[in-house]
């Protein structure tokens, strides 16, 4: 995963995306954290992309349909990635040119499924974009941005469609990723009007997701903390997406119900203070098949450290969780310090 909207912000006003995107990510190469990014990014310099118009995993098992095939092929992302934060530390060309590379490739080959559980991932993709818009080729750049808008108006549709059903993919954690990918899109795209129709889509899955308890639906249904961070991962990354407008997703919400009520239902989990044994009442089957094959963190013990991205992330909305952030990891993954701290 995953997977985020740090750079994403960068293209929210009326400035250039470079211009805003050095205001918000000024990463240095001097930082040892981003010493090692930049020796990683060195050593996928030769790799090639490997796009395909279609991805799935979602509801998979090992070697079922084309779930390794689209895991070897989002592999290309977290490259992206990389490699736009590379180009950001050492003005490298090699690095922009692999993004352009990657990007015409994916721009020209993907076909959106709007499948949140396949697609949440592009998060990666639309983030090198933005850290780089302005010095791509112009066709690269144009066929990149339709993409980017095609997956966030798709997405605003589909919700759409489904308009009042409050069930199931509705308002669980496939939401939570539709909502973050109209975010970063609009972020990425500087379109306040698709950003608009995101911040009432969040408020809205808040509304339908956070019980007054703290606690989301998710827990409810599967019975797993897995799938409590997994909801929230993706609500903290549009709230940071959202952030340089202003507004304060973390608390957005009514009658106890809030991003951040949410997150503070989670900390004595993160923190060891309550321990959960996974997915013992789970209403979901294929929970059960996954634990029957072996999938790591589908039985036993919820593993804290786990939840280490969520609260580094959530840390940068409110400093209050940078203690559980770093009692759960001493260092935060490279490319959240790299245009964080």
């Amino acid at each position: 995963m995953n997977k985020i909207a740090f750079a994403l912000a960068a293209v929210l006003a009326a400035m250039s995306h470079a211009a805003l995107a050095a205001d918000l990510c000024q990463p240095t190469a001097t930082n040892p954290t981003n010493k090692a990014l930049l020796a990683a990014a060195e050593r996928h310099l030769g790799d090639q992309p490997h796009p395909l118009a279609h991805l799935h995993t979602e509801g998979t098992l090992p070697h079922q349909g084309i779930r390794e095939q689209s895991i070897a092929a989002e592999k290309d992302w977290p490259i992206l990635r990389q490699a736009a934060l590379a180009w950001r530390l050492s003005g490298d060309a090699r690095y922009l040119k692999q993004v352009d590379d990657y990007l015409a490739a994916w721009a020209e080959v993907y076909q959106p499924d709007f499948n949140p559980i396949d697609e949440t991932n592009l998060d990666m993709l639309i983030n090198a974009y933005a850290l780089t818009a302005d010095h791509l080729r112009p066709q690269t750049r144009e066929a990149t941005r339709q993409l980017i808008s095609r997956l966030g108006n798709g997405y605003i549709a589909h919700i759409q469609q489904f308009h009042g059903q409050k069930k199931g993919t509705q308002t669980n954690n496939w939401q939570s990723h539709r909502v973050k990918l109209v975010t970063v899109a609009a972020a990425a795209l500087g379109d306040r009007a698709m950003l608009e129709q995101a911040h009432q889509l969040f408020k809205q899955q808040i509304a339908d997701n956070v019980l007054p308890d703290g606690s989301v639906t998710d827990f409810q249904d599967r019975d797993a903390l897995h799938y409590v961070v997994y909801d929230l991962e993706p609500l903290v990354q549009a709230a940071l997406a959202a952030k340089p407008y202003g507004g304060d997703w973390l608390r957005l919400g009514a009658n106890g119900a809030s991003l951040g009520a949410a997150l503070d239902w989670l900390v004595p989990y993160a923190t060891g203070q309550r321990s959960h044994e996974e997915f013992v009442h789970t209403h979901v089957q294929f929970d059960k098949d996954r634990a029957k094959v072996g999938e790591a963190g589908y039985a036993g013990i919820w593993q804290p450290k786990s939840s280490a991205t969520l609260f580094w992330l959530a840390a940068q909305l409110d400093t209050r969780y940078l203690p559980v952030a770093k009692q759960l990891a001493e260092h935060p993954a490279d490319w959240i310090n790299a245009c964080y701290l």
